[in-house]
């Protein structure tokens, strides 16, 4: 083989060699070079704050003998002039702190049927062992009903949606203040045209519908304008690239829940909603076997409504998705009652499934042993639920808002002695409640108060107590209990399932009052009776839900609210114990608290 002749300066072999003072000056221009990245571009913006989180996360995380020493100053016995448990604040990088919905943690994971996107809560005692601190900026959130229009922009300085939305009118930056017109991607006019057209087609102020669930749902203004029609929205998103979408929501005052359709079914009981509605929320309803809609089938009540407003209902290059969603929905026999533009609005039947027939996706029933109303950690199923007690729970059977309120329904037949327990249940919380209001002097019904949470809810009789107030209530469940859930939406109102040993699906700061009963019943495992997890860990987490100077209302036995209160103050929140009503047996004490409004030190100090 030949070779090419090269001149020497191209030639292989030895180079010239390096000095010393070339080293030093390569090592010089390479230092430079470092310096101007991390000073004068984002990726040194990006590199310094992963530092900072990696360092404040490896400083406020529960380190095991810290924890141990905290737990034992907390469960111990109280010693006069000792030393008092005292929990620090996390750093400022946590502002936006989300234990279950970490983006950090959820990127490493699958992205089929969007599984990232689903909560993954850390392993017990690797959360932070911290108190969420407020952002720089923060103040108390404007009152309702005027926070549905506008909100301090620096509660939470998040200008994206408004720079990529703000066209569509879902909010916009003005002065000190987010702007919220009322818009949404389909619905850019407003959400109030929308829904007087959506009520051309259902009936939307007649007390026939009340509950409603909006996927994918923005900043919520749909829910939001709902509300003076007298139905109750609940909404969710993902924690998602459209940053702190659901945040907004509830900075507004309106219900709203982190959420996400992925591989489980939603932490919601069968035949939950009056109405379904999907506005542009890019749900792929018929893929993997239709299990999406098949969730939507269980969730919605017999006789409800499904509304999807845009894609795929005569969108551009989606004629087949198109075509299979109204194939599935005619094999669950639902009415096609219209379709207008891009949006299309179907009737579930009012009595049993007409399944099995023969349908081109291969839908059938699901087993007699299938539990519809299971949706903690539970996997979606392929196959359809078919509901018990269709004819009494159905849209147009069930009693109108507000008389369903009061009124025991048929799944509170189905429990032992359930109507009197039911009614029981009521005339006790309008007791509680007056009391709350009356001797211990609860701002309930005022404008202060209006994102409300009721962590042990049984049938809802604290938030029915409260309907004439203008707040709302996040029901909450408890996973390990009885599955009364559904008795909560039969009465008008909402709600989801959880498990108290782990973190919320909502962002901090978000509910001006917390009430619970019972709280170590939380936390006790209803068989063996032992603890699963820390008092500790449960008040820091309502620490991380409640806004400044926010209310937590926590009943239990005397011991047991001791221990509260040493925790209360450790967490820095300013606390009273008061006697329980004069009626109530079994010597309750109620505790009532106030979370301060502290803030770390600013940058400059």
């Amino acid at each position: 083989m030949g070779h090419v002749n090269l001149p020497p300066s191209r030639r292989g072999g030895p180079g010239r060699q390096w000095t010393f003072l070339d080293l030093v000056s390569a090592s010089f221009f390479a230092a430079v070079l470092v310096f101007f990245i991390l000073v004068f571009t984002s990726l040194g913006d990006s590199l310094a704050a992963s530092g900072r989180r990696a360092l404040a996360r490896s400083s406020s995380s529960s380190d095991p003998r810290q924890r141990d020493r905290l737990l034992a100053l907390l469960d111990g016995p109280p010693v006069p002039g000792g030393h008092r448990a005292v929990i620090d604040a996390c750093p400022a990088e946590e502002v936006d702190y989300m234990p279950c919905e970490d983006p950090r943690r959820n990127s490493q994971l699958s992205r089929h049927m969007n599984l990232y996107r689903e909560r993954h809560c850390p392993p017990p005692g690797e959360s932070l062992l911290c108190l969420t601190p407020p952002p720089q900026g923060y103040r108390y959130p404007v009152s309702w009903p005027e926070s549905l229009h506008k909100i301090w922009h620096d509660n939470m300085p998040y200008d994206k949606i408004a720079e990529r939305k703000g066209h569509q009118g879902w909010m916009k930056e003005e002065g000190q203040y987010f702007i919220f017109p009322g818009g949404g991607t389909m619905f850019p006019d407003g959400a109030s045209q929308y829904i007087a057209k959506l009520g051309q087609f259902i009936p939307i102020n007649s007390g026939v519908l009340r509950t409603a669930l909006d996927m994918g749902c923005g900043v919520a203004s749909f829910g939001g304008f709902l509300l003076k029609e007298n139905i109750i929205t609940l909404s969710f998103a993902p924690r998602d690239s459209h940053k702190a979408q659901i945040q907004f929501a509830l900075e507004r005052g309106i219900p709203a829940f982190v959420a996400m359709l992925g591989t489980r079914r939603l932490p919601f009981p069968a035949y939950s909603f009056d109405l379904v509605h999907c506005s542009r929320c890019l749900i792929p309803f018929t893929a993997y076997n239709g299990t999406y809609l098949i969730e939507v089938d269980r969730l919605l009540r017999p006789g409800g409504f499904l509304v999807i407003s845009g894609p795929p209902v005569q969108w551009t290059n989606q004629d087949k998705e198109w075509s299979d969603l109204q194939a599935m929905a005619h094999a669950l026999c639902y009415e096609l009652i219209t379709v207008d533009g891009n949006t299309a609005i179907w009737k579930k039947p009012s009595g049993a499934s007409c399944l099995p027939n023969q349908n081109e996706f291969g839908l059938d029933l699901c087993s007699d042993t299938d539990d519809p109303s299971e949706a903690w950690y539970f996997n979606l199923k392929k196959c359809v639920s078919k509901p018990s007690l269709a004819g009494e729970i159905a849209v147009g059977s069930i009693p109108r808002w507000p008389e369903r309120l009061s009124r025991p329904t048929a799944r509170v037949s189905l429990m032992k002695n359930g109507v009197d327990v039911f009614e029981a249940d009521t005339r006790r919380w309008v007791r509680r409640v007056a009391y709350y209001k009356k001797s211990l002097g609860l701002e309930l019904g005022k404008p202060r108060i209006r994102n409300v949470m009721d962590m042990n809810a049984i049938f809802g009789g604290f938030a029915a107590a409260l309907n004439s107030d203008p707040v709302w209530v996040m029901n909450v469940i408890p996973a390990r209990k009885p599955l009364t859930l559904g008795i909560i939406y039969d009465r008008g109102l909402i709600g989801v399932y959880h498990d108290w040993c782990e973190a919320f699906s909502t962002y901090p700061r978000t509910y001006d009052l917390i009430h619970v009963a019972g709280i170590n019943s939380l936390i006790r495992d209803p068989t063996s009776g032992k603890s699963r997890c820390h008092l500790l860990d449960l008040m820091i987490e309502m620490d991380r839900m409640l806004r400044p100077e926010g209310t937590a209302v926590i009943r239990d036995l005397p011991d047991v609210i001791d221990k509260v209160a040493r925790i209360a103050h450790a967490i820095r929140w300013t606390a009273q114990v008061h006697e329980s009503e004069p009626e109530t047996r079994g010597g309750e004490k109620i505790l009532v608290a106030t979370k301060t409004f502290w803030k770390l030190p600013s940058a400059s100090n």
